[in-house]
């Protein structure tokens, strides 16, 4: 049914005096909001907020396609998954509707998917069922359909959803899921595209995609391809992002291989209770070239180990990884003593570090520079930039004559 058309005759489609701004394709424009029936509208399955639902849906029903199903069905399927990823939100949002009702308007397309509102339009429904009273969504209606117009919904989604001073309140597992489909999978956005849309710079979402490829491989590592649930559970976000910086100060590529694989199986085994500390144990031993080589060596055997559980299933699901493959002490165990033992060498070794380690923090500061704002800086800005880069300049050469003294 097209809302704008067949609905407004059976009045299930109702035009309000409310209107909405909207950038679509660079170009404002102030749009007509419209009263809908519920039962006109669905969820949108691709909406970044529930991705790694979407993941979990596929991997537990492997025969069952979500999109095919009766719109009933898929709604309360996908209402389960909205209310589930953040039920404290929709408590709050339910009551605020219910007391003052609905005072941001959603946007539809014209078929009834809904690309911004879920979590409102979820409210509604739990509010319509809980007093019989029928409720209308206020909304924009898009003449559009998702299979003609992907690329544009999606940079209006992101727009909406990201906008200035808007934050984001989903796991940001499903948003890296997000960037790995629509960048990555799909190629449905290049990266300024994407930063353009959700008001980030370039390096930074590039960084997003280096630890979305990162969440990817190690997925594939375990045998879970693409069930990506598995990386929202393990609350992998931070653990991945201590893993990328660990990655890209390594330089050469066969110790690169060996410590991401190590990684990946500390991972899959969660020696520690809180894995981004853990990981940064691992930072340490890394940024250490004396005990690498050694530590590495150790943490492959245990590695080598976990790889033949691995191989004994050819798809892991969460029950194999908590009843079969976490419940294995001594391995675990393994890696938390081999991780401690040689943690403990890299800090005896710390204060002879020191200047390695300030050194690397350095780089760290200067290594977030995005340069693209550059462009927009004065002439007086830029003279202030050159002014301090000169005056490192000068500390770095005189470093570098001490050390040739020493």
């Amino acid at each position: 049914m097209n809302l704008l058309t067949q609905g407004s005759k059976i009045n299930a489609v109702l035009l309000t005096e409310n209107t909405k701004k909207l950038s679509i394709d660079n170009h404002s424009k102030v749009y007509s909001v419209y009263k809908i029936k519920l039962d006109l509208l669905r969820y949108n399955d691709q909406n970044d907020r529930i991705a790694t639902w979407i993941s979990q849906f596929k991997s537990e029903n492997p025969n069952e396609k979500l999109e095919a199903k009766e719109k009933d069905e898929y709604n309360s399927i996908i209402q389960d998954f909205i209310i589930n990823s953040n039920p404290d939100a929709i408590k709050k949002t339910q009551n605020n509707i219910e007391l003052i009702g609905q005072q941001e308007a959603g946007v539809v397309l014209s078929d009834g998917r809904i690309i911004d509102g879920n979590r409102r339009f979820t409210c509604l429904r739990n509010i319509q069922e809980k007093t019989g009273k029928t409720q209308y969504f206020e909304a924009v209606v898009l003449n559009h359909d998702i299979k003609n117009n992907e690329k544009q919904i999606k940079l209006l989604e992101l727009m909406i959803q990201h906008g200035i001073d808007k934050p984001v309140d989903y796991n940001p597992i499903d948003r890296l899921v997000g960037i790995y489909n629509d960048i990555v999978d799909k190629g449905l956005l290049t990266i300024k595209e994407y930063s353009d849309s959700v008001n980030q710079s370039e390096s930074d979402i590039q960084r997003e995609v280096e630890k979305a490829k990162l969440m990817v491989e190690y997925l594939d590592f375990i045998n879970a391809p693409k069930q990506f649930h598995l990386a929202r559970t393990m609350n992998l976000n931070d653990p991945l992002k201590e893993l990328t910086t660990i990655l890209k100060q390594c330089k050469d590529i066969n110790r690169k291989e060996d410590l991401k694989n190590v990684v990946f199986a500390n991972f899959l085994m969660q020696p520690h209770g809180d894995m981004t500390r853990y990981i940064r144990k691992i930072k340490k031993i890394a940024s250490n070239d004396k005990f690498l080589d050694d530590y590495l060596a150790e943490q492959l055997e245990t590695t080598e180990k976990v790889c033949d559980i691995l191989e004994e299933h050819d798809i892991v699901t969460d029950k194999i990884i908590n009843n079969k493959i976490r419940t294995d002490d001594v391995l675990r165990e393994a890696f938390a003593h081999s991780t401690e033992k040689w943690v403990s060498k890299a800090d005896g070794d710390a204060t002879r570090n020191r200047p390695a380690q300030q050194a690397e923090k350095a780089f760290e500061i200067l290594d977030t520079i995005d340069t693209n704002i550059f462009k927009k800086l004065s002439d007086e800005q830029k003279d202030d930039v050159r002014n301090k880069l000169d005056k490192i300049q000068e500390i770095l050469d005189s470093i570098r004559g001490d050390l040739d003294v020493y």
